[in-house]
C-alpha cells in the first residue's frame, strides 16, 4: 500500500455550500513535496499544515484530521461518470493506491512514511457542499436516474476519516503500513451504511470502543437507547 498524492485545499467561495461566507476548501490538489500532519485540536481544523476546512463546525477537528479516499473507487466513479477524476476531487486529503480505505476497521492504525501514524476514526458522510464540487446535482444514467448523493451513499464505499496518532511528515509516495487491527467487526462501511442507510446496525458500531468519532458514538448510543430491547 502507498500514498499517491497528499492534496491541499484551495480555498474559494461557492454557491453550494452552507459554510460561513461561503468558503469551501473541498478543492484539494496535489502537493509538491512533504507535508507536516499533526492534531489539529477539538476546535476544529485540518491535520495537514497549509490545508483549509471551510466549515469546522461540521468538518475538521481531532477526529476528522485527515480524509483518506482510495485511488480504485476513484477510478470505478470515472467509469460511472464518463469523465476524469483526479487525485483530491473528492476533497480528499490522501489518495491511496492498493489499501481498502472503506473496509479498514474503526482503530485500525497505519503508519505513513517513516514516523507519522494515523488512526481511522469515522466514515465520510455527502454534503451538499460534495454534491456541488462533483457538478452532479443531477442524475447519473448509471444509476437509474439516482442523483450523486444517492449513488454514492448507496455504494457505501465513502473513504476514512483519520485522528492523527502521532505526528510527522508525509508525502506522495509513502508506504503505508497497517500497525494495527483491532479486534471487532466495525469498518468504515459498515459505520457509515449505520449512520445513512440501515440504522438498524448502529447498536453493533459501539464495539469500537472508544476508537469511535465521538459524534458517531453518541448517535449509536441514542438509538440503542431508545431501540434496543
Amino acid at each position: 500500500m502507498r500514498l499517491l498524492s497528499v492534496n491541499l485545499a484551495r480555498p474559494r467561495s461557492v454557491g453550494y455550500t452552507n459554510a460561513p461566507g461561503g468558503l469551501t476548501g473541498i478543492d484539494k490538489r496535489p502537493a509538491d513535496g512533504p507535508v507536516a500532519v499533526s492534531a489539529p485540536g477539538s476546535g476544529g481544523g485540518s491535520g495537514l499544515a497549509g490545508d483549509v476546512i471551510g466549515d469546522p463546525v461540521f468538518h475538521g477537528g481531532d477526529d476528522q484530521a485527515v480524509y483518506a479516499f482510495a485511488r480504485e473507487d476513484l477510478d470505478g466513479w470515472e467509469k460511472a461518470l464518463g469523465r476524469e477524476l483526479p487525485n483530491g476531487v473528492f476533497g480528499e486529503n490522501l489518495t491511496t493506491a492498493g489499501a481498502d480505505v472503506s473496509g479498514a476497521l474503526i482503530g485500525e492504525r497505519w503508519r505513513i512514511g517513516p514516523d507519522t501514524v494515523l488512526e481511522v476514526s469515522c466514515a465520510r458522510t455527502p454534503c451538499r457542499t460534495f454534491a456541488g464540487r462533483l457538478g452532479e446535482t443531477g442524475v447519473l444514467p448509471t444509476e437509474r436516474g439516482a442523483g450523486w448523493m444517492k449513488a454514492f451513499t448507496r455504494a457505501a464505499a465513502p473513504g476514512a476519516y483519520l485522528r492523527v496518532a502521532e505526528p510527522g511528515e508525509i508525502r506522495a509516495g509513502d508506504r503505508i503500513e497497517v500497525l494495527h487491527r483491532p479486534d471487532h467487526e466495525v469498518t468504515v462501511s459498515l459505520l457509515f451504511r449505520a449512520l445513512t442507510t440501515e440504522r438498524s446496525l448502529l447498536p453493533r458500531v459501539l464495539a469500537a470502543g472508544d476508537a469511535l468519532a465521538s459524534v458517531a458514538r453518541e448517535e449509536a448510543l441514542k438509538y440503542t437507547a431508545k431501540y434496543a430491547s
